[in-house]
C-alpha cells in the first residue's frame, strides 16, 4: 500500500509559499484557459509537420540530422500534453469522454500507455521523497552509478528499462482491471507503430524510414525524454522537502521545446497550476528560492555533474559529505 510519503512535508512547505504568493495571485495561476491549451497543441503539432517535412524533402545529414533531434523533442512534448491531461489542467468542467481520447492521442506519439501514465505520475506526486513507492525513483531511476550505465538511458535500451519499471508497478499496485487496460493500450499503440515502420519502409524506402522515423523515436526521443528527467528530481537537497525537485529557471528556447516543463519544481508545490502559468509562477517564486537558497540550475551543468562528475541520482551534487563512485 502507498503511504503518501510527501504528504507529510506538503503543508509545511505551502505555509512558507504563503509569504511569497498571495491567495488572489494563486486563483490567476490556477485560470485554466482551454484555448491556450489547444494554441500550443495546435504550435506543437505544426512544429512536428514542418519537422516531417524537413525529414521527407532534405537529404543532407548535416541539415536533417539537426531537424530528427528536433523532432525527438517533439515526441517528447505529447508526454508533457498527455501530462496536462492527468492533471485535469485543460477544461474547466469535467469532460470524461473527450480527456479519455486526449489522453489518448497524447500518449500515441511516444507509444507509452495513457492509463499507466496517469497512474505512475500520480503515485510521484504523492509518493515524492520515497525510494520505496515514489515509482520513478524506484524502478526508473539509474542503480548503478556508472557513467556508461547512464548513457543507455539516452539509447533504445530506454524502451526496455521503461517497460521492465512499468511492468513491476503494475504487477505491485495496480487492480487487475487496470492491468488489463494499461496491456490493451501497449498492445494497441505498439501495433500502429509497427503499422508505420513497414508501410514506411515499403512505401518510401529504408532511407525516408531512418530519417523520418527511426531517428527521431529510437535515438533523439530517449536522449530528450532523459535530459528532461534528469533536470527533474537527480539534484536536490534530500534534508529540505522544499528543495527536491531541481530548479532550472531556462530560457525562451527551452520553454518553446519543453512546453514548460523546465518548472518541475513548481508544478510539485502547486500541480494544478496549467503549463502555461508556471512561467510566471517560478517568477514569483525567485525571492522564496533565494531565501532558502536553492540555486538555479541549467541543463550544461546538470548534464556535466551527472556525466562528467558521475553525481548519484537524488542527491546534493555538491554537499561536502557526499562521496561518487567512479
Amino acid at each position: 500500500m502507498k503511504q503518501r510519503f510527501y504528504y507529510n512535508y506538503d503543508g509545511a512547505i505551502r505555509e512558507q509559499l504563503r509569504e511569497f504568493v498571495s491567495t488572489d495571485e494563486l486563483k490567476q495561476l490556477h485560470r485554466i484557459e482551454p484555448w491556450r491549451h489547444f494554441a500550443v497543441v495546435a504550435r506543437h503539432v505544426a512544429l512536428g509537420a514542418a519537422c516531417l517535412y524537413g525529414l521527407y524533402t532534405i537529404d543532407n545529414p548535416l541539415l536533417w540530422i539537426p531537424i530528427a533531434a528536433i523532432q525527438g523533442t517533439v515526441i517528447l512534448g505529447f508526454i508533457i500534453l498527455l501530462h496536462e491531461q492527468v492533471h485535469n489542467a485543460i477544461f474547466h468542467k469535467p469532460r470524461p469522454r473527450l480527456m479519455r481520447l486526449l489522453g489518448l492521442l497524447y500518449a500515441f506519439p511516444s507509444s507509452i500507455s495513457a492509463t499507466q501514465f496517469g497512474i505512475w505520475h500520480m503515485d510521484h506526486h504523492n509518493e515524492l521523497g520515497s525510494p520505496e513507492d515514489d515509482p520513478k525513483r524506484a524502478h526508473l531511476s539509474p542503480k548503478r552509478n556508472a557513467r556508461w550505465y547512464k548513457l543507455l538511458y539516452c539509447t533504445p535500451v530506454l524502451f526496455l528499462i521503461y517497460a521492465g519499471a512499468a511492468g513491476r508497478e503494475a504487477k505491485a499496485n495496480y487492480t487487475p482491471e487496470q492491468q488489463r487496460t494499461v496491456t490493451t493500450e501497449r498492445i494497441c499503440f505498439f501495433s500502429l507503430h509497427l503499422a508505420i515502420i513497414f508501410g514506411m519502409g515499403f512505401g518510401l524506402g529504408f532511407e525516408y524510414l531512418l530519417r523520418m522515423y527511426l531517428m527521431p523515436f529510437f535515438v533523439f526521443f530517449p536522449t530528450a525524454f532523459m535530459i528532461n528527467r534528469i533536470g527533474q528530481h537527480y539534484w536536490i537537497d534530500p534534508e529540505n522537502p522544499a528543495k527536491w525537485g531541481t530548479l532550472v529557471n531556462g530560457n525562451w528556447l527551452i520553454h518553446f521545446l519543453s512546453l514548460y516543463s523546465n518548472f518541475h519544481l513548481e508544478h510539485h508545490y502547486y500541480p494544478r497550476v496549467p503549463f502555461y502559468h508556471l512561467r510566471r509562477l517560478n517568477r514569483q517564486l525567485q525571492p522564496f528560492f533565494t531565501q532558502i537558497g536553492h540555486a538555479n540550475r541549467t541543463y550544461l551543468q546538470i548534464l556535466y555533474g551527472w556525466f562528467i562528475l558521475n553525481k548519484p541520482a537524488h542527491t546534493n551534487w555538491f554537499a561536502k559529505s557526499e562521496t561518487t563512485n567512479r
